[in-house]
């Protein structure tokens, strides 16, 4: 186990440069840069720009230096934790990332958790009670979720809110927690509304896992080793949990790696439209006003998280299958 861990973990240091490099590069990709965007904004509202002080600022943040310059300066400051200086916002990157991040992540996070604890029981019950009344009833709630998008239910939620009840559901603070310092209250108060956007965000996920737990627990059913126990007398539920139940779990555990990134990023326009101060509609700002560090940043750590969630999906894989754990000791 341990090799297979540190073989995973070696891995994941070219990975992680590679990934910095091609983040620094798409960013780049776009014609111009911030200072292009910005003198285009001012001379649409009719302002003078001054040349002088634009050849300033470009000389400032190296804009006018070549892409393995600027990739350096901005790499030797991610090692120390100095991911540059946001442009349109004259703020350190790090301080606009960590003030939004760890409330992303907490929302993907809830959100993973949520949908596993839905989805898992759901699929179990529909492949062990094939085409019952709930099997078709699971499966059209299924259909629904897959098909309705998340932004879409975000809008019909906000609108009955206010118009049932007179009040809105959006954001993640009560208004008088908005701008208040950390506290008991304040986290409790997070408690109390996270649970709408989570609801929201995990009801695509929960309807495509459960199908697939459904798909991959019906093969596992069908295989020799099952109806053997079977025959041996040892009870159902303990059969279904111990062997086939573990097996058919494997690509849900597999899919770790992208999940947790995809509920950061998919969350852009759910954010927007619920007012949730996490890192989707910052991250669509930077990209807008072509802000190189902080949309370079983001990109890195959504990529950053992608390894790390592959990495724990390993580890659990390992964990759950001993096939896996074998045979990467043999290789």
């Amino acid at each position: 186990m341990l090799t297979f861990l540190a073989r995973r973990i070696l891995i994941m240091i070219p990975t992680l440069f590679i990934i910095s490099i091609v983040s620094f590069f798409i960013i780049q990709l776009p014609p111009g840069d911030f200072l292009t965007s910005y003198v285009a904004n001012l001379a649409q509202t009719g302002e003078q720009v001054d040349e002088a002080q634009i050849a300033a600022l470009r000389a400032r943040y190296g804009l006018d230096e070549p892409f393995y310059v600027q990739y350096g300066k901005w790499m030797s400051g991610v090692m120390v934790g100095d991911f540059g200086r946001s442009f349109a916002q004259n703020r350190p990157v790090s301080e606009l990332i960590w003030e939004r991040l760890w409330l992303t992540v907490a929302l993907a996070l809830v959100t993973v958790v949520f949908t596993w604890i839905i989805a898992v029981p759901m699929g179990i019950y529909s492949a062990t009670h094939q085409y019952s009344l709930w099997d078709n009833v699971f499966a059209f709630i299924g259909f629904m979720g897959m098909s309705f998008p998340s932004f879409s239910l975000a809008l019909i939620l906000l609108y009955f809110s206010y118009t049932w009840f007179g009040t809105s559901v959006g954001g993640l603070f009560s208004p008088e927690y908005v701008d208040a310092p950390w506290s008991a209250l304040k986290v409790f108060d997070l408690f109390t509304h996270i649970w709408v956007p989570v609801a929201i965000l995990a009801v695509e996920g929960t309807a495509g896992l459960m199908r697939e737990i459904r798909a991959n627990l019906l093969d596992q059913l069908e295989m020799p080793y099952v109806i053997t126990a079977r025959a041996k007398g040892l009870s159902e539920w303990r059969l279904l949990l111990k062997y086939p139940v573990r097996v058919a779990i494997n690509p849900m555990i597999s899919s770790l790696g992208w999940m947790l990134p995809g509920l950061v990023s998919g969350s852009v326009i759910v954010s927007m439209v619920m007012n949730l101060p996490t890192t989707g509609p910052l991250l669509l700002t930077a990209l807008q006003d072509q802000d190189m560090y902080l949309a370079g940043s983001f990109v890195f750590l959504l990529s950053v998280l992608t390894v790390i969630g592959t990495l724990v999906s390993d580890i659990l894989l390992a964990w759950v299958d001993p096939r896996i754990r074998f045979k990467g000791q043999e290789s």
